[in-house]
């Protein structure tokens, strides 16, 4: 068995190493010999007690207790057994620790390959005790009740220096009897090495102190699987590139102050995974030290624990609420302390209190998480079914009363009831329905006990009330929803069983659940009227392209309004009066109506000029219109590039182009050939910076075929990334297209994975001949 050479001056087995590490160290590995003595090191480091078994278990971090590997920690001196992870306590049963090495063997049935009990024959237990590494050695686990006979690959090193007053060694049971067959010892080595790799999900990383930054200079898979950065990525980097906007820096200080004093330091910070997506880490970094003292490494034992940070979080903010519920009970409870049913009384109130207040967290929350009508009615009926009703119905008027919408639910399903109320008696209430009475009076309505005859006042067709009979019902509580003094409609809620009644906690604590129901809908009233509006000025400010001889051209436009889908950008496609085509892009500050009403003055500064220019050269005509712009206060600051298109002049000729830039991204040229060139040489000011500026243009030729690509700054910016990097990957989208690819197959694929709605979008894409 291969041997790593230890910093201490001990050979430590390198399966030994990859056991705690994740990874069996491999002689064809590109690592050098130096990180492998990292890794037994990173070994060696996770384990220094000062206190017997108590200090074992703390030297290892908690991530280790429950890894599906046996792990034993002996007490050299002693000749004991002091710790056994969860896995080791099955070999050996729940026996009582601190135990006789021999006797533990004994308990879990540990034999050699003939069969002959361990402390017979020279148990590898007692040598590693001894304080001698076992670099692997195979042995037997007898059956016990539905267990099998197991072989079981023995490995195990000293943990503890010389000069310590604590002599610990480390003992690991790995299961190889998948791997014994086979005859090759390679084969049989690369089969234990899968296993010690599958052992774990815990991340183990090495860093050098000794060079600049403290960069890492080892990771296991799974690190390169829990945060996306491969190995070639992470090596030769300070491990500080997890971090991202929302890492506690104060957690991060504390780490670095335990590094700078040589010691152990765990703590649990949100990390970034290469794609962006943030995860709790929790992080165990102990310092290794070669025989003479000098620190060689740090080792860190890392694990997502995003979902125990999770469950911890719900379980906080639940107590919290709990504990105010309590207080709350408790003050109440003192008022009254004088009876005993005065008590009991206030805790009940207390606890309905509890319940109410709980409701209506519940209820604002989910109420206000959707912007869609449809959504919210179901979203408010399943609140109500089945802790206050056992069937609701709620109807929405508009602002003549008409019914405009329903929704109902009953605690037994019944949809197809529930549909035929809706259709043929919610839409055509009577007067005597409770539904519109509460609208009506905007008042509560309790009806106690549904009578026969007030159910043909309530209900005028048969259909509707044999639905209602199915449903069943005896008490029915319709209260209105009114906000911002506009009645919206009305809950109506019904009870089957005639045991219970609507009390006036139950019409008051509906009344506060209608006002906030009300208060969601209205928001998504005027949401939609604004996004109403919002559609209607992007239709105006945004052109439909023109149908223009010769050229084939698709544009793209996405909003990074949440609110509206209207922004600051722009494109426009026109045929000029001597026969040229004018394609312009541009970006007006902003993300919001108040850009894009900005943008409508720019675009028709722009258009102006482009169809009545003295001079048609693209610098002038974007010279004169920044001119315009700051003597007209139109616009702030804006980007835009114009391009003049001259038809070729004969057959086969090459169409001209003249291209000016201000301050935008550079427009992209896709050939024939399905090749993309970036046309950076063209650039100039930002508008709106100096109107005296000179502005200049390029002039190019391009065959028949080209396709002129202009795009706004939101489709190559990118978290984490610069604007080249954006563009490069918009360029190779290009270059996959089809070299037949029609513009609008163009813009669908310039804008494939690039919309994350952080800024608005542009994108006009113009094909000449």
């Amino acid at each position: 068995m291969q041997q790593v050479p230890d910093p201490s001056g001990s050979d430590v087995p390198a399966e030994a190493a990859a056991l705690v590490s994740g990874a069996v160290a491999n002689p064809d590995d590109s690592q050098d010999r130096a990180h492998q003595a990292g890794a037994v090191g990173a070994a060696t480091a996770l384990v220094s007690a000062t206190d017997s078994a108590a200090s074992a278990r703390s030297a290892l971090p908690g991530v280790l207790v429950d890894v599906p590997v046996g792990v034993l920690v002996i007490d050299q001196r002693a000749g004991t057994v002091v710790y056994a992870n969860t896995a080791a306590v099955e070999l050996a049963g729940n026996v009582s620790l601190p135990v006789a090495i021999d006797e533990w063997g004994t308990s879990a049935g540990l034999t050699d390959l003939s069969g002959q009990p361990l402390e017979s024959t020279g148990s590898p237990l007692s040598v590693v005790a001894e304080g001698t590494p076992v670099a692997g050695e195979a042995v037997r686990l007898g059956p016990r009740g539905q267990r099998e006979e197991l072989t079981l690959w023995v490995t195990g090193f000293p943990l503890s220096q010389d000069a310590e007053d604590e002599q610990l060694a480390l003992v690991v049971f790995l299961q190889i009897d998948g791997a014994r067959g086979d005859a090759d010892p390679d084969a049989r080595m690369q089969a234990l090495r899968d296993r010690a790799v599958l052992a774990t999900d815990i991340c183990f990383t090495i860093t050098d102190p000794r060079r600049e930054d403290d960069p890492l200079v080892w990771v296991n898979p799974s690190f390169t699987r829990v945060t996306g950065y491969t190995a070639e990525e992470s090596v030769g980097r300070n491990c500080r590139f997890l971090q991202g906007p929302a890492t506690d820096r104060a957690k991060v200080a504390e780490i670095g102050r335990a590094l700078d004093q040589r010691q152990v330091v765990t703590e649990t910070l949100l990390n970034y995974r290469k794609d962006g997506t943030a995860f709790w880490n929790q992080l165990s970094i102990s310092p290794v030290f070669d025989g003479s003292g000098e620190l060689v490494s740090f080792v860190g034992v890392q694990t997502d624990v995003t979902e125990r940070v999770r469950v911890e979080g719900e379980r906080a903010a639940a107590f919290a609420a709990e504990q105010t519920a309590r207080r709350e009970a408790e003050v109440a409870q003192a008022v009254a302390e004088q009876a005993r049913a005065d008590a009991e009384t206030a805790r009940e109130d207390a606890e309905v209190a509890q319940n109410r207040l709980a409701l209506m967290a519940e209820a604002t929350s989910s109420l206000t998480a959707t912007l869609d009508r449809t959504e919210l009615l179901d979203r408010l009926a399943d609140l109500c079914v089945p802790l206050l009703a056992d069937w609701i119905f709620v109807t929405v008027v508009d602002a003549y009363g008409t019914v405009e919408e329903t929704a109902g639910r009953h605690r037994d399903g019944l949809a197809d009831e529930l549909r035929a109320i809706s259709a043929q008696h919610a839409m055509h209430l009577t007067p005597g329905s409770p539904s519109r009475q509460a609208m009506e009076r905007r008042q509560p309505v309790l009806i106690e006990q549904m009578t026969s005859d007030r159910l043909d006042d309530v209900f005028a067709h048969s259909v509707t009330r044999a639905a209602y009979d199915r449903l069943g019902g005896h008490a029915v509580l319709a209260v209105p929803m009114i906000a911002r003094r506009r009645v919206l409609g009305s809950l109506a809620l019904v009870l089957t069983d005639d045991e219970r009644g609507f009390t006036t906690e139950d019409t008051e604590l509906v009344q506060d659940l209608a006002r906030r129901a009300a208060m969601a809908l209205d928001n998504v009233r005027l949401y939609q009227a604004e996004h109403e509006v919002a559609e209607t000025l992007q239709r105006s400010l945004l052109p439909e392209l023109p149908e223009i001889a010769g050229v084939q051209a698709a544009a793209h436009y996405v909003s990074a309004s949440t609110a509206a889908d209207v922004g600051g950008d722009f494109y426009d496609l026109l045929e000029l009066p001597d026969g040229a085509i004018g394609v312009a892009i541009g970006d007006v500050v902003g993300h919001d109506v108040a850009a894009a009403a900005a943008m409508g003055h720019l675009r028709g500064l722009l258009r102006a000029c482009m169809w009545d220019a003295t001079d048609p050269d693209p610098g002038s005509v974007l010279g004169r219109v920044d001119r315009l712009v700051q003597g007209l206060h139109v616009a702030s600051m804006a980007t835009m590039a114009y391009v003049r298109a001259v038809p070729p002049a004969g057959e086969g000729q090459p169409w001209q182009l003249v291209v000016a830039d201000a301050g935008h991204p550079p427009l992209l040229l896709r050939y024939p050939d399905g090749r993309v060139e970036v046309l950076s040489q063209a650039h100039g000011l930002l508008v709106g910076v100096d109107g005296a500026t000179r502005r200049t243009s390029v002039h190019l030729e391009v065959p028949a075929g080209t396709t002129l690509v202009g795009y706004t700054d939101g489709l190559i910016e990118q978290p984490g990334a610069d604007l080249d990097e954006g563009i490069a990957a918009l360029v190779q989208r290009l270059v996959d297209a089809p070299a037949d690819a029609l513009p609008v197959d163009v813009c669908a694929r310039a804008v494939d994975t690039a919309l994350d709605r952080r800024d608005d979008i542009a994108l006009i894409a113009v094909r000449f001949g």
